[in-house]
């Protein structure tokens, strides 16, 4: 009856001190954070934009409005491809020495 005693003892301590696990479920990690996007956002309204790539979504952009809603903007509208485009050829043009 110890042993009995002593081994369900044994368990309770080892799940009581056991470690917590410090990763995300993988249901979480796998979800995309836009499930669907807006296709008719003016400019004027984001007070910033987030670009997030992950292995099993596409491409996904987050507006933070200027209400402090956060949006998902559909990558493809003509504004936001061109902001693109002008963000990658600022980022190639060599810097000018002053």
């Amino acid at each position: 009856m110890d042993m009995k005693l002593f081994a369900v003892a044994a368990a309770l301590m080892l799940t009581a001190y056991a470690p917590e696990s410090e990763g995300k479920p993988i249901s979480l990690v796998e979800r995309c954070y836009c499930r669907s996007t807006v296709n008719n956002l003016p400019r004027s309204y984001i007070r910033e934009l987030r670009f997030i790539q992950t292995p099993n979504c596409p491409f996904q952009v987050i507006a933070k409005l200027k209400t402090n809603k956060e949006v998902c903007v559909n990558p493809e509208i003509r504004w936001l491809q061109q902001y693109l485009k002008n963000a990658i050829n600022k980022m190639k043009r060599p810097k000018q020495a002053v």
